[in-house]
């Protein structure tokens, strides 16, 4: 980064009166420098950008509303009586269902490869942390040694258990495991890789020696990709299957290992695209928050983001990753990606911030700044102003999530359009991923994905915003299943399908993404080897992991499944019919339900509301590992919250459970949450002074003000309570 073109202060005679000091001076200052606009002229057309679409965006968070009462009504003149074809009908009628669209091909241009043409995880990390932007960017890569002696995956019992020292037992199970992976994913063409006594490059093949002094190659000599070192005693060697590359680190001859192993590590190709998300799993409620999370997406566009910690007495740094560079069989050189491809998620349609206000003096919809503040942040990338590259193809991937629709992603591509105008873009460099979260979104996805043809770079399933969406669009229909059983009905499994189906009609492998959601158990990594898989043979090129770790592990699924073969036989699948996703996972009996089983479910539901909630509003902590009711560590975000409060709404509605109730188990609960977090220093109890806790607040209005929330969201609550809390 040139400092010399980064300015102290601004001329604040110059700052438009309807933008915050704080906005103006970090464009001002450290973004705008680097650019060639007018300060001016930006500005002037920012203000006309926000005059321009501020009202239309108004208008179709009414027309939400407005379909919602109406169904809402339906559903409540027809419960008991509701079926898919009724239903389907119904929405029809009234605009909810567009005409089902004919599948046309995407047309989207200059895609990275990691989106494009490689499949591997995802990463999803708030922003707002510097640290954990920088491990994730970093995921690129990952030993997946260290992944397999920290995780479950190799058992933690008996002589297997890790303790304070070395386990030598635990290394050679690790180490096993290992070999196996690459006899499966690089075999030989003879023998097992666990009995190689040397690599070495010889007329542009891979070498492997055995004790006797036999040598044999890979099976696929086209895998071995390059190495580093001397060709005859080479430091490690990269291979690549499926796409994904591994490098073997080797113990060279002037080296030796206590254990003897010819391989002292394998570092994964792991996390191939990381979303730094700027909405769900952050807590940012007014200029402050914003421009920290601007300011970290600047610094990892710039490439100057570091982050400073102590670790064993010593102060470290860390920053982005190199790329690596190796020699190619044939001599020359192969350089491949050092960090994970960077997007960004902006916020959707409906939230508010105090970074500007529009015409009316009301504060400015933040969806309309993030697209103008994070396009010019990646427009410094794609105009090589960063010591590190992102985009190889000159790209800024935006996700934008909770979109209702066509009409709402045809807004999104007017408004992506409109910033390109204003800060110098080539029409379509920002690309917009279309998360399919929502239900209106979901039976029309075929219209949403035409409405953005030359922008869709991704299209992807997340259950919990999903059902939640369910539950608060069907509120009136009757009482939804418990929480745990709402995954194995019909709905879900026609929303994973079709999204996938539809997505291969639309042309995107080979283009975009086709996405699968999170893995939301972080300590249970055994579970997510054996389950996660699936989302890979569903078709899935990318799913999301919830830490580098995980990412490590899970993309050993990606070699064991060409993903991009499967998809070409899945060209001719049809997507489910739209009736299926209209069978609503409600109770047909709910005196089935006893009194146990109902308090149970309530104390799942609020003990996960107030562990989550308690360090949004007092400590700014928009996701973190949480413990459930039984102290296993959860991943929650906004998304886990919202289907957690309006499912106790669906049930209040319904007569299954009362206020005082869910009252009693929420004060229960506190106590909980209180004694789970009572080695958190700065952690404020709530319980027993209910009153004086503005987070027991907060949890009390997202259940019992849940039915009234737009589209069941939490965030205008959350933001009220968290500026409450900020103030105090």
């Amino acid at each position: 980064m040139d400092l010399s073109v980064v300015r102290d202060t601004a001329d604040t005679s110059r700052q438009p009166a309807r933008v915050s000091s704080e906005l103006y001076q970090f464009l001002e200052t450290q973004v705008l420098p680097h650019t060639d606009l007018d300060s001016a002229a930006f500005w002037e057309g920012f203000i006309a950008l926000v005059d321009e679409l501020t009202p239309e965006n108004k208008r179709l968070l009414t027309v939400r509303d407005d379909l919602q009462a109406q169904i809402d009504a339906w559903c409540t003149e027809n419960a008991g009586n509701i079926t898919p074809e009724a239903s389907k009908a119904f929405l029809e009628e009234i605009g909810y269902l567009q005409p089902q669209a004919q599948p046309e091909q995407i047309g989207t241009t200059n895609i990275d490869a990691e989106i494009a043409t490689m499949a591997g995880p995802q990463l999803v990390v708030p922003v707002k942390n510097a640290r954990f932007a920088l491990n994730a960017a970093n995921a690129r890569w990952g030993s997946l040694y260290d992944a397999l002696y920290g995780s479950d995956v190799i058992p933690r019992e008996g002589e297997l258990a890790p303790g304070a020292e070395y386990n030598t037992a635990r290394g050679q199970a690790v180490v096993e495991y290992s070999q196996t992976f690459l006899d499966e994913s690089f075999p030989l063409n003879k023998g097992s890789h666990s009995d190689v006594t040397h690599y070495s490059v010889f007329s542009s093949h891979l070498l492997c020696f055995f004790a006797d002094g036999k040598t044999t190659g890979l099976a696929n000599p086209g895998q071995f990709i390059g190495f580093e070192g001397d060709a005859n005693d080479p430091e490690s060697i990269l291979l690549r299957n499926n796409g994904l590359h591994v490098e073997l680190e080797l113990v060279t001859s002037g080296q030796c290992t206590e254990r003897g192993e010819v391989i002292s590590d394998i570092n994964i190709e792991s996390a191939l695209s990381t979303i730094m998300d700027g909405e769900d799993s952050v807590a940012a409620v007014d200029c402050e928050d914003k421009i920290e999370v601007y300011q970290n997406w600047l610094g990892l566009m710039l490439g100057t983001l570091e982050d400073r910690f102590e670790k064993d007495g010593e102060i470290m740094c860390r920053r982005l990753a190199s790329d690596k560079t190796f020699t190619t069989p044939m001599g020359d050189e192969v350089t491949v990606a050092g960090r994970s491809l960077m997007l960004i998620r902006n916020v959707g349609l409906l939230t508010d911030i105090n970074l500007a206000t529009d015409a009316e003096g009301n504060e400015v919809k933040e969806g309309i700044v993030d697209a103008v503040v994070t396009a010019l942040i990646g427009k410094l990338d794609i105009t090589g102003k960063g010591q590190v590259q992102n985009s190889r193809t000159g790209s800024i991937y935006i996700v934008k999530p909770k979109l209702h629709g066509p009409d709402e992603v045809r807004f999104t591509c007017k408004l992506f359009s409109k910033v390109e105008q204003l800060i110098g873009l080539e029409k379509n460099t920002l690309k917009i991923g279309i998360m399919d979260e929502e239900r209106r979104t979901s039976l029309n996805l075929t219209a949403c994905i035409l409405a953005a043809r030359d922008r869709v770079f991704f299209i992807n399933t997340g259950f919990l915003d999903r059902t939640g969406d369910e539950i608060h669009t069907s509120m009136m229909a009757g009482a939804f299943m418990p929480k745990g059983s709402l995954k194995g009905e019909n709905w879900l499994t026609a929303y994973e399908q079709r999204n996938v189906a539809i997505g291969v009609q639309c042309g995107f492998p080979g283009r975009a993404q086709i996405g699968k959601g999170m893995w939301a158990m972080p300590d249970s990594m055994a579970d997510m080897m054996e389950q996660k898989i699936g989302h890979v043979k569903a078709g899935a090129t990318t799913a999301w992991t919830p830490s580098p770790t995980a990412a490590t592990l899970h993309s050993l699924h990606y070699h064991k499944v060409d993903v991009f073969a499967l998809l070409a036989e899945k060209s001719e699948e049809q997507p489910l019919p739209v009736t299926e996703l209209l069978q609503l996972p409600l109770m047909a009996d709910t005196s089935s339900l006893t009194a146990e089983a109902i308090e149970r479910e309530l104390e799942n539901n609020c003990q996960g509301i107030l562990g989550y909630v308690v360090r949004w509003i007092d400590q700014g902590v928009g996701c973190s590992k949480v413990p459930d009711i039984n102290g296993n560590g959860l991943m929650e975000d906004r998304a886990t919250l919202r289907i957690s409060a309006q499912h106790i709404a669906n049930w209040l509605q319904h007569g299954i459970t009362t206020e005082a109730q869910v009252q009693a188990v929420l004060e229960r609960m506190a106590a909980v949450v209180d004694e789970q977090n009572k080695n958190d220093a700065s952690y404020q109890n709530m319980a027993p002074n209910f009153d004086q806790s503005i987070a027991f607040k907060a949890a009390q209005a997202l259940i019992f003000e849940g039915k009234q929330q737009p589209s069941g969201y939490t965030e205008p609550l959350l933001h009220s309570f968290r500026r409450q809390a900020k103030q105090a």
